[in-house]
């Protein structure tokens, strides 16, 4: 797996909301500005960004992990949580995986060579039972295994978290890592809590730890390509994550831009770019061994 390559970079993306609704009328309310209303229009979903992603990934002849979360509905909360704005946060325009576009969506992506991965839901990083049954429905719409993913907002309860993942047999896990800050704080490799087969990803940088991307873009670049020079001098292990959201434009401008840059730095430099659970298959799972640095 990438012989020759200089570093490895796991491209990821946490699949939270496809859909702009209750965002729609939140945004026109802390903006002051109905631009948002249009997100309300039949046929108009501004948040499903499934194939502007596919098509820079494919144009740049890689690919990424898509992780799906499912997620309970706020109409499956108990109602005195429907008045909570921290239940909308949490709840609000959430998908089924079910849904017969995220189905078709799914595969999709699996049928053209991307990962698909599951994002456990916000309480399922303490609950095995939720994170089994969700793995179960993701697996049975897909038609195989999944090999691994991320939880949502990172939660992670360490060691915990990581036997249960194992437990409801998932091989790897992307969900050690910050959403404010980014860097090389978990090392280079990838982790082996168990010292068995079950890995851990950290995550590198995500889009929302970079500073002022909509308005200083260079400065934003600088700390991603900072990042990757680092990854290179290192023979490092670097995961970043992009929420698909992010590449509309009209809400989060320069992202998108952002992130082809940074794969097309990344191949410049030569590294290996591609999924976790194509590079967690390149690992030696009998000794142990992790990449040599440079390799």
């Amino acid at each position: 797996m990438g012989e020759d390559a200089t570093f490895h970079l796991c491209l990821t993306h946490d699949v939270d909301r496809v859909y702009k609704r209750f965002g729609a009328l939140y945004g026109t309310l802390r903006d002051r500005n109905p631009r948002h209303l249009k997100a309300l229009l039949p046929g108009t979903e501004p948040y499903w960004r499934f194939e502007d992603v596919m098509a820079i990934e494919d144009d740049l002849g890689v690919r990424s992990a898509f992780y799906f979360l499912n997620e309970q509905r706020l109409r499956d909360r108990p109602i005195r949580e429907w008045l909570s704005a921290q239940s909308w946060q949490l709840y609000g325009d959430r998908y089924s995986v079910s849904d017969p576009d995220i189905v078709d969506v799914i595969h999709r992506l699996d049928s053209g060579g991307w990962e698909v991965g599951l994002h456990g839901s916000y309480e399922s990083y303490r609950e095995p039972q939720r994170l089994r049954a969700e793995k179960g429905e993701l697996e049975a719409i897909l038609g195989q295994e999944v090999v691994g993913g991320r939880q949502h907002y990172l939660n992670l309860d360490v060691p915990e978290t990581w036997e249960m993942q194992a437990d409801v047999g998932l091989q790897y896990d992307a969900s050690l890592g910050s959403s404010e800050t980014y860097g090389f704080d978990h090392g280079y490799t990838p982790l082996r809590p168990f010292d068995d087969e079950f890995v851990v990803f950290p995550l590198t940088v995500m889009e929302l730890s970079l500073p002022n991307v909509e308005q200083r873009p260079n400065r934003a670049w600088r700390v991603c390509e900072r990042l990757l020079e680092e990854a290179r001098e290192n023979g490092a292990v670097m995961t970043v994550l992009w929420h698909p959201r992010f590449f509309y434009e009209n809400d989060f401008p320069n992202y998108g831009a952002l992130y082809r840059r940074l794969i097309e730095r990344a191949l410049e430099l030569g590294a290996w770019v591609g999924p976790p659970g194509e590079l967690y298959e390149g690992l030696d799972h009998t000794t142990g061994v992790e990449m040599e640095p440079n390799r």
